[in-house]
């Protein structure tokens, strides 16, 4: 998305957005996620950073599925099968979303609360257009 002076990607789409608003469909005046981009750091052996940034989101968990997205591509990457969530810090400033996440890797199922199957979880990033590393 081009920027003009001033004005953010997500101000520009909000008010492109409003000129075909439906009061039937509560989706369209949603301003549509712009994904900046992931910044992928091995911490160590299996641990692994990732760092996303977006406009557009929702809420915290729409960043929070950024970051999945990437790590699930990230694990198939590297040969491995599954990832294990550890934290997500997420904050807002002037329309940027940020997110700063950290997941482990492993080829069998690790054990904790929150582990996702990485090709169950990448295939439905496809399906959903989130975009992964």
């Amino acid at each position: 998305m081009r920027h003009i002076a001033g004005i953010t990607p997500v101000a520009l789409a909000m008010v492109g957005g409003l000129s075909g608003c439906d009061a039937a469909d509560p989706e369209a005046g949603r301003v549509k996620p712009v994904y900046e981009g992931v910044d992928t750091a091995l911490l160590e052996d299996g641990l692994v950073r990732f760092k996303v940034a977006m406009y557009g989101a929702r809420d915290a968990s729409d960043v929070e599925d950024y970051a999945e997205c990437a790590a699930a591509q990230y694990a198939l990457i590297r040969g491995y099968g599954f990832a294990r969530h550890l934290r997500t810090k997420v904050d807002e400033e002037a329309g940027l979303w940020r997110g700063d996440a950290v997941y482990t890797i492993s080829p069998a199922l690790p054990r904790g609360v929150r582990t996702i199957d990485a090709e169950v979880v990448s295939a439905s990033c496809a399906e959903n257009g989130i975009p992964m590393v």
